[in-house]
Order: C-alpha cells, then structure tokens, then sequence
C-alpha cells in the first residue's frame, strides 16, 4: 500500500518520465510520508521512535517549501493548494 501511493503521488507531480528528484516530487513524496505516519501514531500513540523520523520529515518538507517559495512564489501556492497543506 504504502508504495502504491508512494508512486501514485509520483506520477501526479512528475514533470517527465524518469522525474524523481524534482522539488514537487519530493514535496509530495514526503508529504505522503508523513500522511501515513500521522495515521499510524492515532493507533500508536507511544511510539516515541518513530515521531524522531517524523519530525525529520516535516523539517525537511518545511526546507523544501520554504526554497520553492523563495524561487517560484505562484509553484509554491499551487503545490500547496493540490497537497491540501498549509503554507
């Protein structure tokens, strides 16, 4: 599951076929990322470990925002506006 929707938002953001490492993409991957792990501490709140990586990940999805928004002010309200996040 967790790599069919990792791919799913692959597709959706890519600029072309073999596009993985574009500022959209990985945006978008690590906003999945973190879609899930938020699900998986409402079933395990005590799961001290694993909120490290998440904290990771939202730290590094605000980086990656915060340069898209310094770079392309109207990409980053339309990433914004399609992943459904606050800015």
């Amino acid at each position: 599951m967790v790599d069919t929707q990792k791919e799913t938002m692959t597709k959706e953001f890519q600029k072309h076929a073999k596009d993985t490492g574009s500022i959209e993409v990985q945006v978008a991957s690590l906003t999945s990322d973190i879609d899930r792990l938020t699900a998986h501490f409402k079933a395990f709140p005590k799961d001290y470990n694993s909120k490290r990586g998440l904290m990771q990940k939202v730290g590094r999805r605000k980086q990656f925002l915060s340069y898209l928004k310094r770079k392309n002010d109207a990409l980053y309200a339309k990433l914004l506006e399609r992943l459904d996040i606050r800015g």
